[in-house]
């Protein structure tokens, strides 16, 4: 190929790739010997296989050969074709077997991760507790809770751990996706889908109950009944007075509570 080293090693540069990835090169997938853009285009194309145990996904330290996509040589992992001199992707991680040409998005391996992320490795730190890499705002400002990011998405059922998209950690530790968070916030569900403790700060909430309460009266029969509750947000049981409306916590004076069977007091 004509041209200087350095035109050779900017040929090309993000107009190769996938909708996933702009890098000019292609993976061999090492579980089905097949050529992909990308482990997210193999993966995508495994998922709607007719048979599900046919279904699988690209293990990304697996992948031994990739093809050069302007010469069209397939070779070791290398980030400079070793035919042509193409700089297959400006970001290279040989860890990954991982290109990409726009790194405007702030590549960086994550060695306890194990894992490529994106955003710019100042801007993050490695939460060896929760086992995952989280935003500089969260350092000593956040709940751990021990793999936190290792499970699906309680919304999407997507694994978050390698997820492409944004994720948030909510007050109780738990994390799903930004943009799954939103939507259930716009559809007025405040509990946390997987520990059911509130997300937000709902004191105000919480006073307005109160004066529906005190403007509603119950029947006569039902005025005195107690119940036994369990509040979500402070993990105390304790019997309160029946209200069609809400049963309030005497602890945290939340309402984010379930009525529960009495508990078995020891003989």
């Amino acid at each position: 190929m004509a041209g200087s080293a350095n035109e050779r090693l900017a040929f090309g540069k993000m107009g190769y790739g996938c909708k996933h990835y702009r890098r000019r090169c292609k993976i061999r997938a090492p579980c089905c010997n097949e050529i992909f853009d990308c482990r997210h285009c193999h993966n995508e194309a495994a998922s709607m296989l007719k048979n599900p145990y046919d279904r699988h996904e690209i293990v990304r330290q697996d992948v031994k050969q990739v093809v050069c996509s302007v010469c069209d040589t397939e070779q070791p992992v290398v980030q400079v074709c070793t035919n042509c001199g193409i700089n297959m992707g400006e970001y290279f991680c040989e860890i990954c077997k991982f290109y990409d040409d726009n790194t405007e998005k702030g590549q960086f391996h994550c060695y306890d991760c194990g894992i490529c992320r994106v955003g710019g490795r100042e801007n993050f730190f490695h939460c060896k507790k929760c086992g995952s890499c989280y935003a500089i705002a969260l350092r000593d400002n956040h709940l751990c809770v021990e793999n936190s990011m290792r499970h699906h998405c309680p919304i999407c059922y997507e694994y978050l751990f390698d997820s492409l998209k944004d994720t948030t950690v909510m007050k109780c530790g738990h994390t799903m996706h930004f943009e799954c968070y939103h939507e259930m916030i716009k559809r007025d569900k405040y509990c946390c889908p997987i520990c059911s403790k509130s997300v937000i700060d709902m004191s105000r909430t919480w006073r307005r109950i109160d004066e529906e309460i005190q403007a509603t009266v119950m029947p006569e029969d039902y005025r005195y009944k107690k119940v036994w509750i369990l509040c979500n947000d402070c993990n105390n049981t304790t019997e309160v007075y029946f209200h069609i409306i809400g049963q309030k916590c005497s602890h945290c004076e939340s309402y984010n509570t379930r009525t529960i069977a009495p508990p078995v007091l020891p003989q």
